[in-house]
């Protein structure tokens, strides 16, 4: 007992330092034989500040039921950003997610994060100050925050690089200057 006490614990300890953050909600119909039957869509942000961020969407007639359901799916379904000196990502990448596109590229200390609505409450919780990005494509904010949240699973920290590689992080930026 004592044992699944702590785990327990610890779980709850995680989940009180996440954040989330409602991203957006949209009203959605259906055409059934007595008339319409609305449904709502919520999509929501998770993270903790520290790398760690999640994306959920949820359904429901009401919109607190919506909201938990997209928080639980956000929950499981959350990954970790290699965050770079400065709060800003390791390298440039852009991510896909159907017809939406989203370059994001690293930024110097105090630019801030310029993103636009549904992609910046991402980079907020995963903990990223400083970033510049770029919405292509669609205007679909449900695909835009996943291609967002598609580049950022794959960036790779200059430790995964060197690893990869076979190197340390000083041989593999032997030459260049800062």
């Amino acid at each position: 007992m004592p044992r699944e006490r702590k785990q327990q614990s610890r779980q709850q300890e995680r989940e009180s330092d996440l954040q989330e953050r409602v991203v957006y909600i949209h009203r959605v119909s259906k055409v059934v034989k007595g008339g319409r039957r609305m449904s709502l869509v919520a999509l929501v942000a998770v993270g903790d500040g520290k790398g760690n961020v999640g994306l959920g969407m949820g359904k429901s007639t009401e919109v607190p039921l919506a909201i938990q359901k997209a928080v639980d799916d956000a929950k499981k379904n959350m990954f970790h950003v290699p965050i770079a000196e400065g709060g800003t990502i390791p390298h440039t990448i852009e991510g896909h997610f159907g017809a939406g596109r989203v370059l994001i590229m690293p930024a110097v200390e105090g630019t801030g994060v310029i993103a636009g609505g549904p992609v910046r409450p991402l980079f907020e919780l995963a903990g990223i100050t400083n970033v510049l990005s770029k919405s292509l494509g669609t205007n679909n904010a449900l695909n835009i925050i996943k291609a967002a949240a598609e580049g950022l699973k794959q960036l790779s920290s200059p430790e995964d690089a060197a690893a990869r590689r076979g190197m340390t992080v000083s041989e593999m930026f032997v030459g260049k200057e800062n």
